[in-house]
C-alpha cells in the first residue's frame, strides 16, 4: 500500500492523474526560488523554452543569461557568477550540459566548489523520436564521479519544482536532471523532500517484503504500478524513491536489502555507472545482496515513440514485472 505518511497523490492510480513533466516542474520552482532568494540567476544556451526557462527569464529578466549554443562557456560564466555569491542555474539539454561540457563542469564548478547548479533537460530515451543522438542515457555516470556533485533525478513534476527550490538553498555544485515527457504526478506539495534521504513510497499491507524496487524519475510510477500487481498476488514489494542518487542514502539501501534479500533497480539510464551501479557498489562491500538492474544495456538510444523505447529496453511494466519474476525463482 502507499506510504500515507507521505502523503502522496491520492490518484496515482486514477486515470485521471495528472501527467506532467518534470521540465514543467523545474521552471514552476526556479521562479519560486529566484523569488526567494536575489542572488538566483539563470543562464541558458538557446533552448530557454524547451527546459522551461522561460518563465524566470520573463519574471527577472535582468538575472537572465542567454550564452547561446556555448555550453562550454555556459559552465565558466556560471562558475565565475557562483564564485561572485550568486547561485547560479546552468541549464540546456542533458546531452551537452553535462555531455558536452563535462571537463569545464569539473574543473571550474567542482574543483573551485562553487554553487553552480547544472540542470540537464531532455534526459532519458523517452526523448524518444530526438534519436540517440539527443537521448543522454549517460549523464547520471558521468556527473556521480565528479567529487563534490550531488545528483537529483526528481520523480515527478512537483518533485521537481521542491527540489529545485531545495538545491538552490545548498552551497554546494549539483546536477539536476528532467524529462521532457509528461509523466504520473504522484508527490503533492505535502510530500516531504529532504536531499540525499530517500522515500519508502509502497510496502506491504499485510505481508512481508520479499523485492525491494529502487528507482529514480518517472519510472517509478511504473514501479508502483508493479507493486500493487504483485500485492494482489500475495508478493510482498516496497518502492524506494532514489531521488538522490548522490549522495546515496545508504542506510535505506541497507534497510531494505537486508529485510528483501532481493533487490531490483530500475532507471532510464545506461545499466552501468548509473542508479543501479551506485546500489550494487554499496551492496557489494556492505550487504552482498541478489539483484537486477534494469536501464538500457550498453547501446545508444534510437528513434520512436517513448512507450516502444521503454517497452524495447524492459522499463516498461511488463519488463519490470518480468524481472521481479525472475529474481524470486
Amino acid at each position: 500500500m502507499l506510504n500515507n505518511k507521505l502523503k502522496l497523490n491520492e490518484n496515482i492510480f486514477s486515470e485521471d492523474c495528472e501527467k506532467k513533466a518534470t521540465r514543467n516542474g523545474f521552471g514552476e520552482g526556479l521562479v519560486l526560488a529566484g523569488k526567494a532568494n536575489k542572488d538566483v540567476v539563470a543562464l541558458c544556451c538557446d533552448l530557454t523554452e524547451s527546459v522551461r526557462m522561460h518563465h524566470f527569464k520573463e519574471a527577472f529578466p535582468e538575472r537572465f543569461i542567454e550564452v547561446g549554443v556555448a555550453e562550454q562557456n555556459l559552465a565558466s560564466v556560471a562558475s565565475g557568477m557562483a564564485a561572485m555569491g550568486k547561485i547560479p542555474f546552468a541549464a540546456s539539454y542533458a546531452m551537452f550540459n553535462p555531455g558536452r561540457n563535462w571537463e569545464q563542469i569539473r574543473t571550474t564548478v567542482c574543483y573551485n566548489d562553487v554553487p553552480v547548479k547544472i540542470v540537464g533537460g531532455h534526459a532519458g530515451i523517452s526523448v524518444a523520436q530526438d534519436g540517440g543522438t539527443h537521448q543522454a542515457i549517460e549523464d547520471i555516470a558521468i556527473m556521480r564521479v565528479i567529487p563534490r556533485m550531488e545528483v537529483i533525478v526528481p520523480a515527478d513534476a512537483v518533485q521537481a519544482s521542491v527540489a529545485t527550490q531545495a538545491i538552490a538553498k545548498t552551497d554546494n555544485p549539483t546536477y539536476i536532471r528532467l524529462e521532457k515527457q509528461k509523466t504520473r504526478v504522484i508527490t503533492t506539495e505535502k510530500t516531504p523532500f529532504e536531499i540525499g534521504k530517500a522515500q519508502l513510497l509502497w510496502q506491504p499491507e499485510t505481508m512481508s517484503a520479499r523485492v525491494g524496487i529502487v528507482a529514480c524519475g518517472s519510472l517509478i510510477a511504473t514501479c508502483l504500478d508493479v507493486a500493487q500487481y504483485f500485492e494482489e498476488k500475495g508478493i510482498g514489494i516496497k518502492v524506494l524513491n532514489m531521488h538522490t542518487i548522490k549522495p546515496l542514502d545508504n542506510k535505506a539501501v541497507l534497510e531494505l536489502a537486508k529485510e528483501t534479500e532481493h533487490i531490483v533497480t530500475v532507471e532510464e539510464h545506461q545499466r552501468a555507472g548509473g542508479l543501479g551501479s551506485a546500489v550494487a557498489e554499496l551492496l557489494g562491500e556492505e550487504q552482498p545482496t541478489k539483484m537486477k538492474r534494469l536501464g538500457v544495456d550498453d547501446v545508444f538510444g534510437e528513434s520512436g515513440t517513448a512507450e516502444e523505447l521503454l517497452e524495447k529496453h524492459g522499463l516498461d511494466f511488463e519488463g519490470i514485472k518480468t524481472a521481479v519474476e525472475n529474481i524470486l525463482r
